[in-house]
This record gives structure tokens, C-alpha cells and sequence, in this order.
């Protein structure tokens, strides 16, 4: 169970800094204001890198003791891998100003993470999976919820959709290219075998 303690100690680790503005803003807050922003946002870095670091390391000692839960139907993954291709327009879309994804979302990176954890949960069935995804997509959902209630409605009043284009077109390729290059390599597991 050392694998499964060291995931969940770096998912909490990653997740509960980001997750402050959802239960503790005002505690988040004074915080800025004792530390600074810039020194807030150093240990909030470093804090959420060795969360980073640490579900990396625990998902992969996990590998070598998996704990099944479930058993996956073989088409599940070529539906998730057909799922996160949304998840990579929306992360895209985060970063492009002006879009009608981000005006209609705001939040586009959270519902891509949502998606992306989603796609995974179904292709995925053991305890470090459930872990794993389970706890990106109840993070992520619930920040996309907290987020849309703090936060105004956007001020874009006429998106560009050239800009969503955009979005669309580099997610797609971005897609591929981590789906055809990089995911079998960094993660072990080809997406569409």
C-alpha cells in the first residue's frame, strides 16, 4: 500500500492548494496579504510541484501492484481517447482570450480536466486509477461550480470565432500529436491499441 499512500499523498497535496479557493478563499486571501503575492505563489508552486512529482511517482509504483475494481471493456478506451480530444480543445481554449468557449465556460481548463478525468475513469479500473481520476474529476467539477459562482459572468459581448477556430485547430493537433507520439511513451499506454 506504499504506492497507494504516496498517490494520495501527492494528490493532496497537488489538489489542496488548488482547491482553496473553493474552502478556504478567505483564509487564501489573508494569506496573500501576510505573504505577498509573490511569495504566496512560490509556495503554492512548490507545494503543488511536489504534489506533482509525488502522483507521478506513486501512480507509477502502482503498476507493479495494481488493486482492480473493475474490469474495463476493451472499447472504453478507444472511447476515452476519442473523449479527451474535447479535453484538448477546452485546455486550449483556457489560454486564448476572446473565445466563445471561454465566454460561454469560463472556465474551459476545469471542464477539460472534468473530461479528461472522466475519459480515464471509464478506460481505467483500479484503485490507482479511481484515485487518480475519481479525484481530478470531483476537484475539477466542483471547482468549475465554485469558480462560475465567484466569479461574474464574462464581458465579452461578441466572441471571436476565429479565435474559437482556433482553439479548435491547435487542440486537435495537440491531441494528436500527444495521442500518436507521446502518450505511449510517457505513459505506458497506447491510446488507440
Amino acid at each position: 500500500m506504499f504506492a497507494h499512500t504516496v498517490l494520495v499523498l501527492g494528490l493532496l497535496l497537488f489538489l489542496g492548494p488548488h482547491s482553496l479557493r473553493i474552502f478556504a478563499d478567505d483564509w487564501r486571501h489573508r494569506r496573500v496579504a501576510a505573504l505577498g503575492e509573490k511569495r504566496w505563489k512560490g509556495i503554492y508552486a512548490a507545494v503543488a510541484a511536489v504534489g506533482l512529482v509525488l502522483v507521478v511517482w506513486g501512480y507509477g509504483l502502482t503498476r507493479d501492484v495494481p488493486v482492480a475494481i473493475w474490469s474495463a471493456p476493451v472499447w472504453t478506451r478507444h472511447l476515452a481517447a476519442v473523449l479527451t480530444l474535447p479535453a484538448f480543445v477546452l485546455l486550449v481554449a483556457a489560454y486564448l482570450p476572446g473565445s466563445h468557449i471561454k465566454a460561454t465556460l469560463r472556465h474551459p481548463m476545469l471542464a477539460g480536466t472534468a473530461l479528461w478525468a472522466f475519459a480515464h475513469l471509464l478506460a481505467n479500473g483500479t484503485l490507482a486509477d479511481l484515485l487518480l481520476f475519481g479525484g481530478f474529476l470531483a476537484w475539477s467539477a466542483t471547482d468549475f461550480v465554485s469558480a462560475r459562482r465567484r466569479e461574474p459572468t464574462s464581458r465579452i459581448t461578441r466572441p471571436a470565432l476565429k479565435v474559437d477556430a482556433t482553439a479548435v485547430l491547435l487542440g486537435i493537433v495537440a491531441w494528436a500529436i500527444f495521442a500518436r507520439f507521446l502518450h505511449g511513451p510517457l505513459i505506458g499506454v497506447p491510446p488507440f491499441v
